[in-house]
């Protein structure tokens, strides 16, 4: 797996701190930008955010290259409505050659790993004699989960915390946990009071899960 910043928002916690001083203020946010320094927009964020006002932070949005994931992941993603995807075509990308994902938990058990390889090994014989015979759209079907895809997706600053609240919790399956805390460490870097405090929710207080908790609070999560 790989996780790629491709672009982000300008000065996103300006511009951020720019708009929630302008609720509150006579003077319009393209001369109140001009004045907010970054260590001024990095306190006046924190403030913001920590009350939960969440949607002065829309006006930043980033996009990723995620790369050699799963179908499984993408599945899972693209559940998050308020994105924009575009993703690798099996349509008009023919995978002659086996490439796919396994689990942990799949390469941990010896008996486990032999069956699952050996499913794969039937799908894509399957595959490569199926393209030969109906177009690549067709044979497609045949295709696991597990096949590797690339996906670019973009989200703004809300829906990301929204996503690491559900994705970076211990209940998240692994490899889309593994995602979501790469994507968390990028943004972390350019837009480090935005995303100061996201993550689980049991990093912030009382886990949400009720119930299902895992009952270990991923407090590592806020120094990564």
């Amino acid at each position: 797996m790989k996780v790629v910043l491709l672009s982000y928002t300008k000065d996103a916690e300006r511009l951020c701190a720019a708009a929630a001083h302008s609720c509150y203020s006579t003077d319009p946010a393209s001369e109140i930008l001009e004045n907010v320094t970054e260590a001024k927009a990095g306190g006046f964020i924190d403030r913001v955010v920590g009350m939960g006002h969440h949607s002065v932070i829309e006006h930043a949005s980033y996009t990723f290259s995620l790369e050699g994931v799963s179908r499984s992941l993408t599945h899972q993603l693209v559940r998050h409505r308020l994105a924009s995807y575009s993703q690798q075509s099996q349509r008009y990308v023919s995978l002659l050659e086996p490439d796919f994902v396994t689990p942990g938990p799949v390469l941990a058990d010896p008996e486990a790993n032999r069956i699952f390889e050996e499913a794969m090994q039937n799908a894509w014989e399957a595959y490569q004699q199926l393209v030969s015979i109906v177009p690549v759209e067709d044979a497609r079907y045949v295709l696991p989960n597990a096949c590797t895809t690339n996906i670019v997706v973009t989200m703004n600053a809300r829906e990301l915390w929204h996503f690491f609240t559900l994705r970076t919790c211990r209940r998240a399956q692994q490899e889309i946990r593994t995602a979501a805390e790469l994507m968390l460490k990028e943004v972390r870097e350019i837009s480090p009071s935005i995303f100061r405090d996201a993550g689980p929710s049991c990093i912030r207080g009382k886990c949400r899960e009720g119930k299902l908790s895992c009952g270990k609070p991923r407090l590592e999560l806020k120094y990564i």
